[in-house]
């Protein structure tokens, strides 16, 4: 699996405090492994976000992501709380 950050989730994460930079971490990590671990709450997300996937940080910190050909290539998009991201 290929991970890449788009130049806004990038801005995002470097805006999160410290703690919640390592939740982020450790969901990748975690998703890097398996990204189905129940853990992660990995779902598709609908309406204007429609063709977005969504994984759970802790607490109500989500990363939003998109997958190519079964997760070889997945492209982060946004990080932040709930409200922030959707």
């Amino acid at each position: 699996m290929k991970i890449f950050f788009a130049k806004k989730m990038t801005k995002q994460y470097w805006k999160l405090r410290s703690e919640d930079r390592e939740r982020v971490d450790s969901a990748i990590q975690v998703f890097r492994n398996d990204p189905f671990d129940p853990t992660l709450k990995n779902h598709a997300l609908k309406g204007p976000m429609k063709g977005a996937r969504a994984i759970s940080a802790g607490f109500d910190l989500r990363i939003i992501f998109e997958e190519r050909d079964g997760y070889a290539i997945v492209l982060m998009i946004a990080v932040g709380t709930h409200g922030e991201v959707y």
